[in-house]
């Protein structure tokens, strides 16, 4: 009966003891601080891309005759490559950004006592961009050089080709999609001026430009 006694005595002992260091275990995992969650730094624009663009452009040509001029609509797409550099300054955002497209806007039309026709097989821009950074969202205003080949067939007359420059002047936004990927959708206005002259006769060209592309940011 003695051994008995002591016997539940002692288990009676270990059991206590257990619970006693369970209940400490829990609280000190109750008493843990709880992860804080991750901080996520502002998206920043700096840095070197390059790029693919593609889109489409319209606009209209003159071909100015000894005769009554000739005024048609032309249009035609866009494809090409972009390089470019950004600087972010807080929001602010400045960068320059160039483009080559190859380009098959092109149209024709009545022009004197003839019929005119207007091509643009490359078109080129330099620019500078100005825009204003809501973290992974960038719109902005872009301007500078445009510079293109003006190609002016006069049927029955002659064919001229000459490279130009003039000027473009157009907006957009851009965003970053994922990891060092952006895309932008953009509208540009380019004017290359008067050129390609057939025995007097020369065409201008003015463009319209809307046009999507991918960057990758290095």
């Amino acid at each position: 009966m003695k051994r008995l006694v002591l016997a539940s005595i002692g288990a009676l002992a270990v059991m206590t003891m257990m619970s006693s260091a369970n209940a400490a275990d829990i609280a000190r995992r109750q008493a843990m601080p709880a992860k804080a969650p991750m901080y996520e730094a502002p998206y920043n624009w700096t840095g070197f891309y390059v790029g693919i663009n593609g889109g489409y452009g319209w606009g209209t040509s003159t071909v100015s005759t000894a005769a009554p001029s000739g005024s048609f609509n032309t249009n035609g797409g866009l494809v090409g490559g972009t390089i470019g550099y950004n600087w972010q300054m807080g929001h602010a955002v400045f960068g320059l950004e160039g483009d080559i497209d190859w380009s098959n806007v092109r149209g024709s039309g009545p022009c004197a006592a003839t019929t005119c026709e207007t091509r643009n097989d490359w078109l080129s821009t330099a620019r500078g961009r100005v825009g204003y950074a809501f973290d992974r969202f960038l719109p902005f205003v872009s301007g500078g050089a445009a510079f293109g080949d003006i190609k002016n067939n006069i049927a029955g007359v002659g064919t001229a080709t000459e490279t130009k420059v003039g000027w473009t002047l157009g907006g957009g936004v851009e965003a970053a999609i994922a990891g060092p990927w952006t895309a932008k959708i953009e509208y540009l206005y380019a004017d290359l001026g008067h050129g390609a002259t057939v025995l007097g006769a020369d065409a201008g060209l003015k463009t319209n430009i809307v046009r999507g592309g991918i960057n990758y940011r290095f």
